[in-house]
């Protein structure tokens, strides 16, 4: 199964956050990737600068024949149509697309061309992740350590927890 994790917390040219992550799926229907099933919208205080902007939040299971690293070619791109900036480490952003799982592999790719790391090394820190996660699959396990998806939910603290809520 391969997992993304769709969050914004800024308005694009397609409208506010929901919208823009509504736009952002049609991305991943075509001839090279096809969306499975999509989680419901969460929305969650920004991390870790909580003064900024609440973020909405989505996870999909997609098919595709893309590598790795193929695919996040293909999301960088894609991040590129909703004009998404890098200008600072975890500040606000219009689109932002991780690879959480790509077939229960952990990967990590560092070179001259790509710096990719699936899955993101904070994945059971991060209820926006997790909470989406076991909406589309009870059964997941981190390729991290193995925990199932209930195992890594209940582990989050009580304030994580408390700061997430379905929309």
């Amino acid at each position: 199964m391969i997992l993304l994790s769709l969050g914004s917390n800024l308005p694009s040219k397609f409208g506010d956050s929901k919208k823009t992550l509504l736009k952002c799926y049609e991305f991943f229907n075509n001839n090279d990737i096809k969306t499975l099933k999509k989680s419901s919208f969460y929305e969650s205080i920004a991390i870790p600068n909580k003064s900024d902007p609440k973020f909405i939040n989505s996870v999909i299971s997609i098919e595709t024949k893309f590598s790795p690293e193929e695919l996040i070619k293909y999301i960088l791109n894609v991040e590129e149509n909703f004009d998404r900036k890098r200008a600072q480490i975890n500040a606000p952003r219009t689109c932002d697309i991780d690879i959480v799982d790509f077939n229960g592999k952990v990967i990590n790719i560092f070179n001259k061309n790509i710096s990719l790391e699936i899955p993101h090394p904070r994945l059971e820190q991060r209820s926006f992740v997790l909470y989406p996660i076991r909406e589309i699959d009870k059964n997941w396990k981190s390729p991290l350590s193995g925990k199932n998806i209930d195992q890594l939910i209940e582990n989050l603290d009580i304030e994580t927890k408390k700061n997430i809520t379905i929309i």
